[in-house]
């Protein structure tokens, strides 16, 4: 059995929640053929305290707008691995140190993942960076008369007369 519909389509609006709030290390485990309680762990990690907070507090706030509440949260006081349980989908934020020491994948290793890619990141990487308007291009020519492929004398190597 794998994780239902609505379980899938929560866990990965949960992961974009905690990608949109800048977690690293975002993965969905489809947990649904070991486990009889959840169908989906959703993993996301954070350099601190603080920012484990956020991620949580806007998981939160973008499955409340669907109508999903956790019906238990874990961990909230230290903010150090705070698991928020919507049933079908439990969601573990973790401090840096926490999601490398206890390797929640490396666990859960057998289970097969849902595939989530990072939508707001997925648009920028297709946009190359800005070109400033006073760089060179491939066969332009430098204020000194040289091209940028070849170095002008001066620069590190002689000139042959």
């Amino acid at each position: 059995m794998t994780a239902s519909a609505e379980a899938r389509d929560t866990a990965l609006l949960a992961a974009q929640a905690a990608a949109d709030k800048l977690a690293t290390d975002v993965s969905i485990v489809d947990v649904s053929d070991r486990l009889a309680i959840t169908d989906a762990f959703v993993l996301a990690a954070a350099p601190n305290e603080r920012q484990v907070q956020a991620i949580v507090d806007a998981v939160e706030e973008k499955l409340r707008e669907r109508g999903i509440k956790p019906v238990r949260r874990e961990g909230v006081a230290e903010s150090r691995w705070v698991l928020l349980d919507f049933v079908d989908v439990v969601v573990h934020v973790q401090h840096a140190e926490e999601r490398a020491y206890y390797a929640l994948e490396r666990l859960w290793k057998d289970c097969p993942t849902i595939p989530f890619v990072d939508n707001a990141r997925s648009a920028t990487a297709g946009d190359s960076a800005p070109v400033p308007a006073d760089a060179p291009t491939s066969g332009s020519t430098a204020p000194d008369g040289t091209t940028p492929d070849h170095a002008a004398p001066g620069d590190g190597e002689t000139a042959t007369r």
